[in-house]
């Protein structure tokens, strides 16, 4: 019997309430970004690295307050500025030099209108490549919450929303096989179950801690 083909479907990730995990390395981050009225000149930047759950935190917000969402890298600058009303600004480190000095209009309309305005990037604006001095100048002024790395409970419930969004069967006791056992990082959860999926489907086998043992070659007395 051939080898079974696998191929790369399309994940729907979810971004519900009742499917973020808060625990001690996240707790800061989703106080702060639920609380829009505490937020020092309606301004605050969430800071973390990919994966570790800033557009599912910054979809909450979105949810809860009706907040326009825009992707910092695809602006081109000539966008109408919002009216009234919340904004986030995805991956704002990478906002592109041609939209500077529309978000700094579009911070200065926000600010005076009382609109709050979220940032995600994977670093404090003060490593962000931003030329425009007034523009670089309201963003440093700005409070930084940060995600920090997993925690044993945050990475066993990241390892598990990854698994029920790609809708993969996973016998019982892999995610508590797996969590001590591996890197302490949303990367790494990720390639963890990139790898795992691609070889149950390439063998037709369901995700196992025996799978787990032999793929990633882990011994099952390291820890």
């Amino acid at each position: 019997m051939g080898r079974q083909l696998s191929f790369e479907w399309p994940h729907e990730v979810t971004f519900g309430e009742d499917s973020y995990y808060v625990s001690e390395a996240n707790g800061t981050a989703y106080a702060m970004v639920t609380r829009p009225g505490d937020w020092p000149e309606g301004k605050l930047v969430l800071a973390g690295p990919q994966g570790s759950g800033k557009t599912h935190l910054a979809r909450l917000f979105a949810a809860r307050t009706g907040a326009l969402i825009l992707d910092a890298p695809a602006l081109a600058g000539t966008e109408p500025l919002p009216e009234t009303g919340d904004v986030v600004l995805e991956d704002a480190d990478r906002l592109p030099r041609q939209a500077e000095e529309w978000v700094f209009h579009l911070h200065n309309s926000l600010a005076a209108a009382g609109g709050a305005l979220l940032f995600t990037a994977a670093a404090p604006p003060t490593r962000w490549a931003v030329a425009l001095p007034d523009l670089v100048s309201r963003l440093q002024a700005a409070t930084v919450v940060k995600i920090g790395d997993p925690d044993d409970a945050l990475l066993a419930a990241v390892l598990r929303k990854i698994l029920r969004d790609r809708q993969l069967a996973y016998a019982d006791g892999l995610i508590p096989w797996l969590v001590p056992r591996m890197t302490r990082s949303f990367a790494a959860a990720r390639r963890t179950i990139d790898v795992l999926e691609a070889a149950a489907l390439g063998r037709g086998k369901r995700l196992t801690i025996n799978l787990a043992r032999e793929v990633l070659q882990m011994d099952a007395d390291d820890a």
